[in-house]
């Protein structure tokens, strides 16, 4: 049994380390590298871990620099860059990306 957390960066980070292993850095090789495909997918989780929106973790990523550094971004993304994400990881991998955003989201609990 997978043990529960509360803490936002141990989610950040084994979220990181889930995406790291399960998706390649980037979506093309046309991608602007900007942000790695598993940086957008922590902070998706970080999303749904937060209940809240797109704008809402944005402004969260903004106030909180830990978790900035724990996801290693050199810039906040945009809103609609992680709802493009967000489309674009569950178009490719419907399965895995719904069961692990839902059980990171329930990490809250508990």
């Amino acid at each position: 049994m997978r043990t529960m957390t509360k803490s936002p960066v141990a989610l950040a980070r084994e979220a990181l380390a889930v995406g790291q292993a399960a998706l390649p850095p980037y979506a093309s090789r046309f991608s602007k590298k900007t942000y790695t495909q598993p940086q957008l997918f922590a902070i998706l989780a970080l999303r749904q871990f937060f209940k809240t929106d797109y704008r809402g973790v944005v402004q969260m990523l903004r106030d909180f620099s830990d978790l900035r550094k724990t996801l290693r971004l050199k810039a906040v993304p945009h809103y609609s860059t992680l709802c493009y994400a967000e489309r674009r990881l569950l178009k490719k991998t419907p399965s895995f990306a719904s069961r692990v955003l839902s059980s990171t989201g329930r990490a809250r609990a508990g």
